[in-house]
């Protein structure tokens, strides 16, 4: 009897527990979702970030652009200071050749007089 009683009285909070009855509701309709996928990936999953993606976030970071725009600018500083010298070669070049041919018709002419 004992047994009986005892197997009814479990028999009853089973049946009282596992009863259906609705889940808590832990996420409201009304709560904000994110847009983007929040669940943990495993760096050797299928889902995890490739070297390329991540390289490409760095690239587009704000610190590189910042070098690139900095390296750029050096390189067009380098640039214009060598069209200067260039441009300095060539006006000394030409005013070398100016008195060389000055000189020249003058020393010519007094041999030859």
């Amino acid at each position: 009897m004992k047994n009986l009683l005892f197997a009814g009285f479990t028999f009853g909070i089973l049946m009282i527990s596992c009863s259906k009855k609705e889940p808590a509701d832990f996420y409201p309709t009304d709560s904000a979702k994110a847009s983007y996928d929040t669940a943990a990936v495993d760096s050797f999953s299928a889902g995890a970030t490739s070297i390329d993606v991540v390289r490409q976030i760095r690239m587009s970071s704000q610190k590189y652009q910042d070098s690139l725009k900095e390296a750029l600018r050096l390189q067009e500083e380098e640039k214009k200071l060598k069209e200067e010298l260039e441009k300095e070669n060539k006006k000394k070049a030409e005013d070398e050749k100016k008195q060389k041919n000055t000189e020249t018709p003058v020393t010519s002419e007094a041999k030859t007089e």
